[in-house]
Formats: structure tokens, C-alpha cells, sequence
């Protein structure tokens, strides 16, 4: 389903997307680091949102999360982990979101899209629990999105 062209394109689109928007879109968890972003779909390209399952639109927007484990002289390696997520409103409604486990090579991300109104931010909470670990680490984050 997935051609080596587009395997990197969500660690990219995170990586870059992220630093552009906020200086550091990571937390840091000791030996493991988390990183997250979110944006609204019609950012992304047509053929990338068909091959991802993900639904384009100005009025969608996508969490994306990857879980590195700290390994020395790399960036890190990428692991599998149980990671849920819910976002609120300024109003405090809450919508838990649906996320996909995607295996590009060695990349493991979690992706989920979700309705989005012009100018609303979204308050996240994201939980993760590395493969073979008993903690769970929690990464909150805010998201204001723009439809118009």
C-alpha cells in the first residue's frame, strides 16, 4: 500500500511541519522522547491523504504521534506503543480519537484525524505506553486551527 516515496513523508511532515509551527513539538520521557503534532488535513497532499486513509478536508484535522527510544548516536529508534488520545474545547467537550498504528520500514506512527471548526483549539491528551513498559507517559499540547 505504501511505495518507498511516501515512507518517510509523515516522520517529515512532523519533523518539519512541527519546527515550523513551535519551537519543540517533543517531550522528553527519559529514555524514550514523544513526538506530536497536529494540523489540519487540507495541508496535506491529495495523493498522500488516499494513500494514508485520511480524510482531506479544511474542516479535518490530523494528531500524529511517534515514540523514539533514546539509542546512543542516533535520533533515536522508533517503537510500538498502546497510544490513545482525547481532545477538548475551550467548552470542555471531549472527543477520544481513533488512531492507526502505521509500519513504513522502521518508522511507527500514530495517526488520527478529527473534525475541526474555523479558529477552535483543541486541548490534547495524549497517553503512551512503550511495547514491554509498565509506565505510561502523558504529553499534553494545545492546537488552534484555521478553516478559511
Amino acid at each position: 500500500m505504501y511505495n518507498k516515496n511516501t515512507i518517510p513523508f509523515l516522520f517529515f511532515l512532523l519533523v518539519v511541519l512541527s519546527s515550523a509551527a513551535v519551537a519543540e513539538n517533543s517531550q522528553d520521557f527519559g529514555d524514550y522522547v514523544v513526538h506530536f503534532n497536529a494540523l489540519n488535513t487540507s495541508y496535506l497532499p491529495p495523493d498522500t491523504t488516499r494513500e494514508y486513509d485520511i480524510k482531506r478536508s479544511k474542516n479535518r484535522g490530523m494528531v500524529n504521534i511517534t515514540v523514539l527510544s533514546k539509542t546512543l548516536g542516533t535520533a533515536g529508534k522508533p517503537v510500538a506503543a498502546r497510544v490513545s488520545a482525547v481532545a477538548s474545547n475551550l467548552t470542555g467537550q471531549k472527543r477520544t480519537i481513533g488512531l492507526r498504528e502505521i509500519h513504513e520500514g522502521p518508522a511507527i506512527y500514530y495517526i488520527g484525524d478529527f473534525p475541526i471548526t474555523n479558529e477552535g483549539t483543541l486541548r490534547f491528551r495524549v497517553s503512551v505506553t512503550p511495547e514491554g513498559q509498565k509506565d505510561t507517559y502523558e504529553v499534553l499540547f494545545k492546537q488552534q486551527f484555521f478553516t478559511e
